[in-house]
């Protein structure tokens, strides 16, 4: 078993080297080591890692000064993968970990025994090679480590740019910084980094970005300006500014430029205004979302609130958006307000819930009556979904956060955890008197599409053309399945993943979940992926998004009613 954890996340060991004779380790107490380092041979020191270790409270000290702080668990009896800690950004300097342990002693054995100081080793090159069976193949997943909400998303110049809440010391939450990835289709992703590092205000929390075209902010044309939240011992509001398109940042120097006595104040999301000619702010503070108006990026004025009394409000409110849509098949246009909710999804955990009406630069106005609760996708693996800054041809393009905080930290990968949703344009529609949410699978994802195949495989697209009420059940090998279920009549589309395979790491795992269809379902394409498998309507009129771990891949259909199946290779 422990064989099996190392070979999770190896690195190129023909180049690692154990710990040097310039090493030096000096145990303090039973919970206080000082670790010195040879910077001067090797670009990275790799630190094992082991989940079910208790936390270590790691400060780098350079020539005696604090450099840096991470938290770790350090493995005290095996090591499941590595960490990099890049000592590059150190060069010239003589390095020291003080390093706090959380353990004690009867739980973890002394500390001077424990695997981590035999098993720290160093190197020139970091291999993050994809080494298990359920990273999706056309899903946006973080290189290695932790991932959950996507952040401070744009496009410019042909690119699309995520950044995403990311632990680069291990597979759980922790070190909240923003990882970076880029692409040119929205499929397939270019690690670039960590963006946004943790500094004396606190960790980096979720947030957004804009091209500034106008120099609004004084930080130069074209600029791309990052608001996110500061999560320190209270939650403010920083801001961060690139010139050389996202790549790196410069905090602004007067940070915090937003305060609050709110304790759950956070996920800033700017967007330009051209109806009032500046820019707008949403933000959530507690169970509302705070409207703000700018004409700098710097200076924000409170405006409104909404969210008192309306939708759900069993969790806390978080991740919002807020956008002008057109309505299809109409010449109207209304504004749709996304809130993502932790718990109070319609299956238990987190969800995105959203509300529609109207929006004069400086109020919302909800449509619906306050008891309304709409979803965006009814699946229990959707969460915290945004939109691009900046999408060419006035789209909206979400991404959303494929996971549940009931079981995020139970999934079973360790070399990294979490992927984000395939892309998603936004639109509205409207039925029997109520304005809805229109969710199309991306234009993007037909360029994906391959060969034809005869069969399912792990990474596909599978089309269903329906004609009244069907049922199709994909299985393996193992008697594992998924099963789909269309009842016209009731207007109900459910998906079964009870049996889907890996379901024991939670008890909220093995569900049925079911979505109200707002019209007939003529065409679903269902995108299968390693540990995922979404069901957008073809017309957009429902998104259902749930993981899935089966043991072995899905590679047989039965369906009941008439259904025609095509599957497309991805």
């Amino acid at each position: 078993m422990k064989s099996l954890r190392l070979l999770l996340f190896m690195f190129c060991m023909t180049v690692l080297s154990t710990v040097h004779a310039e090493d030096k380790i000096m145990f303090l107490s039973s919970n206080h080591v000082l670790y010195r380092l040879d910077t001067k041979n090797y670009r990275y020191l790799f630190l094992p890692v082991e989940d079910r270790a208790e936390m270590s409270n790691v400060k780098v000290l350079a020539n005696n000064n604090q450099v840096k702080a991470i938290n770790v668990r350090l493995a005290s009896e095996y090591t499941d993968y590595y960490v990099p800690l890049d000592l590059s950004e150190f060069a010239g300097h003589e390095l020291l970990l003080d390093i706090h342990i959380n353990g004690n002693l009867r739980n973890e054995g002394a500390i001077k025994e424990w695997a981590c100081w035999k098993q720290i080793k160093y190197s020139n090159t970091f291999d993050i090679a994809n080494r298990e069976k359920f990273r999706p193949e056309y899903h946006h997943t973080p290189a290695y480590g932790w991932m959950n909400d996507p952040n401070g998303m744009f496009y410019k110049d042909g690119t699309w740019h995520l950044y995403f809440q990311h632990n680069p010391y291990g597979s759980l939450w922790e070190n909240m910084t923003w990882g970076h990835s880029s692409s040119k289709d929205l499929v397939h992703w270019k690690y670039e980094g960590d963006a946004i590092e943790p500094d004396a205000l606190g960790t980096i929390f979720s947030g957004s970005a804009v091209v500034d075209k106008k120099n609004t902010a004084g930080f130069g044309k074209d600029a791309i300006v990052a608001m996110y939240t500061s999560a320190g011992e209270s939650q403010t509001q920083s801001l961060a500014f690139s010139t050389d398109n996202g790549k790196t940042f410069i905090k602004y120097a007067a940070n915090p430029v937003i305060t609050s006595n709110v304790p759950d104040f956070r996920d800033p999301h700017m967007f330009w205004n051209d109806d009032i000619n500046k820019w707008n702010l949403i933000l959530a503070a507690g169970q509302e979302m705070n409207i703000y108006t700018s004409d700098n990026l710097k200076d924000w004025k409170f405006e409104s609130s909404f969210g008192h009394g309306y939708g759900n409000h069993s969790g806390v409110w978080e991740c919002p958006d807020l956008m002008k849509l057109k309505v299809r098949d109409t010449n109207k246009e209304k504004w749709m307000l996304i809130c993502n909710i932790n718990p109070g999804g319609p299956f238990g955990g987190s969800a995105t819930q959203y509300f529609v009406g109207n929006f004069d630069g400086h109020k919302f106005t909800c449509e619906s009556a306050p008891d309304v609760t709409k979803w965006m996708d009814y699946g229990k693996d959707h969460y915290a979904a945004v939109t691009f800054d900046n999408a060419p041809d006035g789209r909206h393009v979400a991404l959303a956060w494929m996971n549940n905080w009931q079981y995020a930290a139970q999934t079973p990968t360790m070399q990294y955890r979490s992927g984000n949703s395939v892309p998603r344009d936004l639109d509205l529609f409207e039925y029997e008197g109520q304005t809805y949410c229109g969710v199309i699978p991306s234009k993007e994802l037909f360029d994906q599409r391959g060969k034809k195949l005869s069969k399912l495989s792990n990474a596909c697209e599978l089309v269903l053309n329906l004609k009244g009420s069907s049922s199709v059940t994909l299985s393996n090998d193992n008697g594992e399945k998924v099963v789909f279920n269309y009842d016209e009549g009731k207007r109900t589309f459910s998906m079964d993943r009870t049996k889907s395979g890996k379901v024991d790491f939670s008890e909220a795992f093995p569900v049925t979940t079911t979505a109200p269809v707002y019209g007939k379902l003529k065409q679903l394409r269902i995108f299968i992926d390693n540990s995922s498998i979404e069901v957008l309507d073809a017309e957009g009129k429902m998104a259902m998004t749930n993981l899935v771990f089966p043991t072995t891949p899905y590679n047989k259909i039965v369906k009941k009613g008439k259904v025609k199946y095509i599957i497309y290779k991805m």
